[in-house]
């Protein structure tokens, strides 16, 4: 298997910064909330409509995950000129990279969900004997 180029290879010592500039990003991208939004940004969508598709999520943290993604520039809000004012959010060009590596991440996750719940199963049966 090829390494990409912005992964160390095996034989250099990683060293994660705390001042890394990777963390914050990877901390706004890789929360679940923030995924789901940009999974259902497939075109412009209604905040309501965001909010039918993302079961279980409330008003204020999805409120609060589409401001995070408006200022890490990976979605766009757009005020609609309706009666009432309506608004809708759209990926932008970066949110829109972020889509393939994030569907790879996804499909991987779905691949093998059933063996990591079979082994958290067999890690929480052995924890509590």
């Amino acid at each position: 298997m090829t390494v990409p180029q912005h992964l160390p290879s095996a034989e250099q010592k990683v060293v994660l910064r705390s001042d890394c500039p990777s963390r914050p990003i990877l901390d706004q991208i890789a929360d679940k909330w923030s995924m789901m939004v940009m999974t259902v940004l497939e075109e412009p969508t209604r905040f309501n409509e965001i909010k039918r598709r993302l079961e279980g999520v409330t008003q204020r943290v999805l409120t609060q995950t589409l401001r995070r993604l408006e200022r890490n520039g990976m979605i766009v809000r757009t005020v609609l000129p309706t009666a009432p004012v309506g608004v809708e959010y759209s990926l932008t060009p970066l949110g829109e990279s972020l889509r393939e590596p994030f569907g790879h991440l996804y499909g991987w996750t779905l691949d093998h969900a059933d063996e990591i719940q079979t082994r958290q199963d067999d890690y929480d049966s052995r924890a509590t004997r």
